[in-house]
């Protein structure tokens, strides 16, 4: 029961340091409040702790760094959404803790529901512009493993492929962006057309990159496909990850969807480059 305490004790304390330090970096004063109100929460929780253990306990330096980072690299409401998930999985210590001290189960659930209605008022505009980034994503994913799949049954040449499939998808990227320029341009919200079509494009282009630079790397274009194919996954993974934390949704149906959509449509194609190949006979 000691260790369990302690354990709880040094979770407290270390997140109420991870708290504070991003409350320092943040620039927007009301996010800044309310992460400052989190961690005064958060000792509170680690004061009553201590109560019990009656021993002074070391915050852990690499959580520290490690979600400080996160949260300053990917999203601060990812960064805070991902420790207070790993903080979920312990839930069951203070189930066990609750059984020999019964107020500790009343504030464990009271800090989780005041934790929770404070990350949701946090403001960060990286999220607002979410949805763009996964439209790019989502759309390079699905046009360009399908092209680059019929191209590399149809055409059987790598650099030709990453040719071809460069210049597709660099102008399909174009292309992406316009249309996000003007449907974020005709709506009523917050968002700046310019920034909504920014995220859309550049998002769009780095998935070009990556799915065609197999294509520059292997001679074989059944290795490059598969390549291709894998990197995509890769890409799905991350971001369905990063969505379904930030946003606090679902994960694995998300995940799914999107893998067999683009999985189904690069099988398609790859069957259309066949047929072109056989009955229209175009040798490269």
């Amino acid at each position: 029961m000691q260790k369990l305490l302690l354990a709880a004790q040094r979770n407290e304390i270390t997140e109420y340091h991870i708290y504070n330090k991003l409350a320092k970096a943040e620039k927007d004063p009301h996010n800044a409040k309310i992460l400052r109100q989190i961690a005064k929460d958060e000792l509170r929780h680690h004061d009553f702790w201590k109560t019990h253990t009656k021993t002074e306990v070391k915050p852990s330096k690499w959580s520290i760094f490690k979600y400080s980072l996160i949260a300053k690299t990917l999203g601060l409401t990812f960064g805070i959404r991902l420790m207070e998930k790993g903080e979920a999985q312990a839930q069951v210590n203070y189930d066990r803790i609750a059984k020999k001290i019964p107020e500790a189960k009343q504030i464990s659930e009271d800090e989780d529901k005041h934790e929770q209605a404070l990350i949701e008022i946090l403001n960060e505009r990286k999220l607002e512009y979410i949805g763009s980034m996964v439209l790019g994503i989502n759309d390079a994913l699905v046009e360009l493993t399908g092209a680059l799949a019929g191209l590399t049954f149809a055409l059987q040449n790598t650099q030709l492929i990453a040719l071809t499939g460069g210049i597709t998808g660099i102008a399909a990227s174009l292309s992406m962006a316009a249309s996000e320029y003007l449907s974020t341009k005709t709506e009523d919200g917050d968002q700046n057309p310019f920034t909504a079509a920014f995220y859309t494009g550049l998002a769009y282009i780095m998935t070009v990159v990556a799915l065609v630079a197999p294509y520059m790397i292997f001679e074989d274009y059944f290795t490059a496909l598969a390549a291709t194919l894998a990197i995509g996954i890769l890409i799905i993974l991350f971001f369905t990850f990063y969505i379904s934390v930030a946003k606090n949704l679902p994960f694995r149906r998300r995940f799914l969807e999107m893998a067999g959509i683009s999985l189904g449509v690069a099988a398609i194609s790859f069957g259309i480059g066949y047929l072109v190949r056989v009955f229209v006979g175009v040798e490269v």
